[in-house]
């Protein structure tokens, strides 16, 4: 995966992708909202906005900001929720999510929605996500995961070699991407589809806590595989 053939593919999934991904995903969507932070005036980044989907739901006492590296899917989000009828919009901006134009502890919380699995190096991702948001504001990924059933893992992994086409990995370990975080969710649970996707609630940490991701997608690329649809929620126990 790279930026260039990232902007490529969803050049060609804008017009459509509202089509296809709308109502099926729909459920992560409210439920990553619904657990960030709503006071008035809250700052609220949204990592890989596309055509804006989920910009309705916010209350709109918050400030999102979205930002895509699409300029297509930009585009339609501008369009369709102008800040004008939707107050809660406050910047709809092409940037990189591995390299956030946003000071420290800027946001109440962040969260990247479907987007996971398409930035070329999620560690960096996440370690701009837990930089930009304030210590103990909630960082939230929404995202499929490896499926545990076999049929479905097979498929996954054959379908591998065309992420680039596709724009997305579809084999996407769970354990591996909380490995290369460097961080342990606060709670795993999964939504839409009898919970074919999952929601990773995070909390950014302090300045004394370790929050910086100390592994490279390469290197957790080595770990094995666990069962993301066999225990629907996952809860630390330190």
């Amino acid at each position: 995966m790279d930026n260039a053939s990232i902007r490529k593919a969803y050049g060609f999934y804008a017009p459509i992708y509202n089509y296809i991904f709308g109502r099926i995903v729909g459920e992560g969507r409210r439920e990553a909202v619904n657990a960030l932070p709503a006071e008035p005036g809250d700052r609220i980044l949204e990592i890989g906005v596309g055509t804006g989907l989920s910009l309705p739901l916010y209350q709109p006492e918050v400030e999102v900001s979205g930002i895509d590296l699409s300029p297509e899917m930009l585009a339609i989000a501008r369009d369709k929720y102008p800040a004008s009828e939707y107050p809660q919009v406050r910047e709809l901006l092409e940037m990189d999510a591995q390299d956030l134009d946003y000071p420290d502890n800027y946001f109440a919380g962040s969260v990247a929605m479907y987007v996971a699995s398409v930035v070329p190096e999620p560690a960096a991702m996440m370690r701009e996500m837990f930089r930009v948001t304030r210590p103990g504001g909630p960082v939230l990924v929404v995202n499929h995961f490896t499926s545990s059933k076999a049929l479905m893992r097979q498929i996954e992994r054959r379908m591998a070699p065309l992420s680039k086409k596709l724009g997305f990995r579809p084999d996407f370990s769970l354990e591996n991407f909380i490995e290369c975080t460097g961080a342990d969710p606060d709670r795993v649970r999964g939504v839409n589809f009898r919970g074919f996707w999952k929601l990773l609630e995070f909390r950014s940490p302090g300045p004394n806590e370790s929050g910086t991701p100390p592994h490279t997608e390469a290197a957790a690329a080595s770990q094995p595989l666990i069962d993301p649809d066999a225990v629907p929620e996952f809860r630390p126990t330190s």
